[in-house]
């Protein structure tokens, strides 16, 4: 018979284990020397009462908890909530995590990325659905085509324990896909640098960055802000000193520099990949930008071996 997390009042160190709970008022977990592991808590829905040493917080539907080693810890539903459904990992944190992590500390260990946005917590949870089912993985054998929400909660999310080798590695990657999409969509509890301007510019801004070869257009970028876009240019201009469009023509041609470098598409190719209607229109813009054409940028970064 398998061994779950529920046989495990204090996991071993060295396991990584997987679950899912949904859980009533009266169910919680006391661990008074702490863990030997990390323990990370993904909630759905619900709420969730969370303490570690000194520090506490309450957690609800789109926060991430995530909790250090060696702390006495304690969690429950939150008094008063109907029910606390939540995804909970114990795992070794790889080194670049706590970096992420670091913004969105509590104290004590405690790390909290709370109100992750609603855009984002569906790709989490299939994360943690892909960890899951990865870690009952054998290798050798075939994967899932798609990692899709199990058909019976109850019966199928039984926790999955992963010593160590491949599985565990495919597990804490799709854990660790989880923490960069909750720290980098995110933002820390009263953090805020002065120089870092309106939210809705700097998230066009991202939006540009992200995908330069995109359709953007002032409406198309206002929109996604939810501004109108005489209203979103006005601001974008005043932010960045140039226009939205403008900001996206350059976006394009750094993008189709990267290109020249370290592909070898044609021109044609480079400039429909970079969001230009034509290689006439990109080369004309790259040599606005460039101080040359395309063919000659490339030759100079590339010279022949």
């Amino acid at each position: 018979m398998p061994v779950t997390a529920e046989d495990l009042s204090v996991p071993a160190a060295e396991l990584t284990i997987v679950g899912h709970y949904d859980n009533a008022p009266g169910y919680a977990t006391r661990r008074p020397a702490g863990s030997p592991s990390w323990l990370l808590l993904w909630t759905e829905a619900g709420a969730g009462f969370v303490a570690q040493g000194g520090a506490s917080f309450e957690v609800r539907a789109g926060d991430l908890a995530v909790l250090g080693s060696g702390v006495p810890q304690y969690y429950r539903v939150l008094p008063g909530a109907e029910r606390w459904r939540f995804w909970w990992v114990h795992f070794q944190p790889r080194p670049s995590w706590t970096a992420w992590l670091g913004p969105f500390a509590r104290g004590d260990g405690c790390h909290l990325v709370g109100d992750v946005p609603v855009g984002v917590r569906g790709r989490m949870g299939l994360a943690f659905e892909r960890a899951l089912q990865d870690a009952r993985w054998v290798p050798g054998a075939p994967l899932p085509d798609a990692y899709r929400p199990v058909a019976a909660p109850a019966a199928a999310r039984v926790p999955a324990v992963v010593l160590a080798g491949p599985v565990r590695e495919l597990v804490l990657g799709a854990v660790e896909e989880a923490i960069v999409l909750a720290t980098a969509s995110a933002r820390p509890e009263g953090v805020r640098r002065p120089d870092e301007g309106d939210e809705r510019v700097r998230r066009a801004l991202a939006l540009i960055a992200a995908e330069p070869g995109a359709a953007h257009s002032v409406a198309s970028l206002a929109r996604a802000v939810a501004l109108s876009p005489s209203r979103f240019a006005h601001l974008f201009a005043a932010e960045t000193g140039r226009s939205p469009m403008r900001a996206v023509r350059e976006a394009r041609v750094r993008h189709a520099a990267s290109l020249l470098e370290v592909t070898d598409l044609d021109v044609g190719q480079v400039a429909a990949a970079s969001g230009f209607v034509s290689p006439f229109h990109f080369s004309r813009a790259f040599s606005r930008e460039y101080g040359m054409p395309p063919r000659d940028y490339r030759a100079r970064r590339r010279p022949p071996s």
